[in-house]
């Protein structure tokens, strides 16, 4: 999930899977695949690059968990399990 802003100025968590296009109407109008709308804060650039950091973030932690041994003994999560499952916030500069 990425945090986006309403125009209003309150944040919410958009999942970026469900993201069909983002327009520039000059407010930025995010369109999910059922046709939901959501006019945001951030620019089409910033919409963008939080998108991709957030994809990246998971790729990142799928190589990291491929990498790591796997442990036959325990089946309980231990303590940082989740620490790289989190809300990406979306930084923006001068608002």
């Amino acid at each position: 999930m990425i945090l986006v802003t309403r125009i209003n100025g309150a944040v919410f968590a958009l999942n970026p899977d469900l993201v069909e296009r983002a327009d520039c109407t000059p407010d930025t109008v995010i369109t999910l695949v059922d046709g939901t709308k959501y006019v945001i804060a951030e620019s089409v650039p910033e919409f963008i690059d939080s998108v991709r950091h957030y994809r990246a973030s998971l790729i990142a932690q799928a190589s990291r968990l491929e990498a790591e041994p796997t442990n036959t003994h325990s089946s309980a999560p231990s303590p940082g399990d989740d620490d790289d499952a989190k809300v990406l916030p979306l930084h923006r500069n001068g608002r």
